[in-house]
């Protein structure tokens, strides 16, 4: 997820699809992820984003975020992720 929201901003029904997992899923670990400042989430309208943090609530986070840059970027799964993510269209998916 955290590599997925390096890439842009995206709702919880775009990582859902994009990782094939459930909606609850997805806003359980999005959870967790925003709790220990890794992520955070805004609205936009009717949409609630994720983005990473820029970490300025704790060192750890700080130090965790700015090493995923460089983390697991030869990976085939995470670049697949990657490529797929301007193919999804959140509106597509909730049919609105």
């Amino acid at each position: 997820m955290m590599k997925m929201l390096q890439a842009r901003p995206l709702c919880v029904c775009e990582i859902k699809t994009a990782l094939g997992i459930a909606q609850s899923t997805a806003s359980k670990h999005l959870k967790i992820l925003e709790d220990a400042e890794l992520v955070r989430s805004f609205k936009d309208g009717l949409w609630v984003n994720y983005s990473l943090s820029d970490g300025s609530g704790s060192p750890y986070s700080a130090s965790m975020i700015g090493n995923l840059r460089h983390w697991l970027d030869d990976e085939s799964e995470i670049k697949e992720l990657t490529q797929i993510l301007p193919d999804i269209d959140r509106h597509a998916i909730v049919g609105k």
